[in-house]
């Protein structure tokens, strides 16, 4: 029963990083590198390998660092409804905190998701939900 209840978190957390990976395609024409996502009871993390986009690495390489900042501080807030509706939609859970930072020096952007409880896994909702979008 762990097994395939193992199965059925690796199963979501790669269909979330796809998700994301479409999303800043779709939304912000840039496609990350990676995206890894691992959830652990009701906290849903997600990293976000070559997030920056290519604006605000231009405005960071042109000494306007501030700006940039200031870009990516927008994005966040931006993409926030997005990210949020995205992840309540494939875990089935509603998102009660999302906390976002990005790091320039790293080109990674780190998402905490916190969720109202626990994903019943077992779910068959859930489940079929998981093999469709795959």
């Amino acid at each position: 029963m762990e097994e395939t209840s193992e199965l059925a978190v690796e199963q979501l957390e790669q269909n979330l990083s796809q998700r994301v990976t479409l999303l800043y395609l779709t939304d912000l024409g840039h496609q990350p590198h990676q995206v890894s996502c691992k959830l652990v009871d009701k906290t849903l993390t997600i990293v976000i390998e070559d997030s920056i986009t290519r604006l605000e690495q231009f405005l960071a390489k042109s000494n306007r660092q501030e700006i940039a900042k200031q870009v990516r501080v927008n994005l966040h807030k931006a993409l926030e409804p997005h990210l949020k509706a995205l992840i309540e939609e494939v875990v089935k859970i509603p998102v009660i905190d999302l906390l976002s930072d990005s790091a320039f020096d790293t080109n990674r952007t780190s998402v905490v998701a916190v969720l109202a409880t626990v994903p019943a896994l077992d779910d068959p909702g859930l489940n079929g939900n998981l093999k469709q979008e795959q």
